[in-house]
């Protein structure tokens, strides 16, 4: 029963108590796929990625440290390992390689490579204090980007783990010629190309180009009072839907810099986003096509609504004597003959 209900599932989520909860949006039913028996703290789910390209199981870090593999397929847990302390802070980050080789990143910077068939990590670098977020690059798997608190935007290839590829610089001083803090929340790689696009603690969206000699960001944008926590490229890459602390989510251009719009009717701070992949946007497409189909149609009606009103007023014309003078004129006619009377 559970195997079947998890195939009807394309939403997964992930509680404070460990419950891993999918959702079925054909049936619009949520189901729960833990024994709520055996719930605590320390399962709960601080990230969640898939396991392997064709998303047939689910990786969930916990807060003490394991990472547990979901079978989407047989709709159960089949696999638990430690891949961590709780002194070290939560996972930041979860990643999976080829090879069923698993990436962690933890809060205190430290970040693994973990190997099926070992309990021991096979790569294990510093990514600095204070991590908020890595995050992969879909395109170039062995590279993952990591940033937090005072601890500025790093790419990493794990093929050459020794020292990051690139490194962002710290911000422009302010006008008073004072230190700007720098505190990235999360971040994505930016479809075909090596761009990557962050948000802060401080109300900020930076472009940095690993190509850039100067290793600032190419583009900032502030938007809001309030911490930025969250972010997620839409198809196309050319905007940015991010979130806050106060529950507000916006679209911004990542051209021009400008808002787009904002999303409403949410209720408390945004912990992660998740735009739709290419092949929803694919559905959209097929959808448009849907949509001009049913606009020429509208036309047609609008047509002979057109039609029908000429024959209307043709038989008005025809009642008032054939003159062919409209309702206005004769109004005005009657007006100048009681004006001369």
């Amino acid at each position: 029963m559970m195997a079947d209900s998890s195939r009807l599932c394309s939403v997964w989520l992930g509680s404070e108590t460990g419950i891993l909860k999918g959702v079925s949006l054909g049936r619009k039913q949520a189901f729960n796929f833990c024994n709520t028996r055996q719930l605590s703290r320390d399962q709960e789910v601080r990230a969640l990625c898939w396991a392997d390209p064709a998303q047939s199981e689910l990786l969930l870090g916990s807060v003490d440290g394991t990472v547990r593999t979901f079978s989407t397929e047989k709709g159960a847990f089949t696999e638990a390992r430690r891949c961590g302390e709780p002194a070290e802070g939560c996972f930041t980050g979860l990643a999976a390689l080829s090879g069923s080789a698993t990436v962690t990143c933890v809060e205190c910077g430290t970040l693994r490579v973990w190997r099926e068939d070992s309990s021991e990590p096979a790569t294990e670098l510093h990514a600095g204090q204070n991590v908020c977020r890595m995050r992969q690059s879909p395109v170039h798997r062995h590279k993952v980007a990591t940033g937090g608190k005072d601890n500025p935007l790093k790419i990493w290839d794990l093929q050459r783990p020794e020292s990051p590829a690139f490194t962002a610089k710290n911000l422009r001083d302010d006008w008073l010629d004072l230190r700007r803090p720098h505190w990235v929340r999360d971040m994505a790689f930016i479809p075909d190309s090596d761009k990557v696009v962050t948000c802060t603690g401080y109300h900020q969206v930076h472009v940095f180009d690993p190509a850039s000699p100067q290793r600032r960001p190419v583009l900032e944008v502030e938007y809001g009072e309030y911490p930025l926590t969250a972010l997620s490229l839409p198809p196309g890459g050319q905007s940015v839907v991010v979130g806050n602390t106060h529950g507000q989510i916006a679209v911004l251009d990542l051209r021009k810099g400008a808002v787009r719009g904002c999303l409403k009717g949410l209720a408390g701070g945004v912990r992660a986003l998740q735009c739709h992949s290419r092949e929803e946007a694919g559905q959209t497409a097929g959808e448009a096509g849907s949509q001009e189909v049913k606009e020429e149609d509208d036309d047609e009606v609008w047509d002979a609504m057109e039609r029908g009103g000429g024959a209307k007023e043709e038989n008005n014309n025809r009642r008032r004597g054939g003159g062919g003078e409209s309702e206005e004129e004769e109004q005005e006619k009657e007006e100048e003959k009681a004006f001369e009377d």
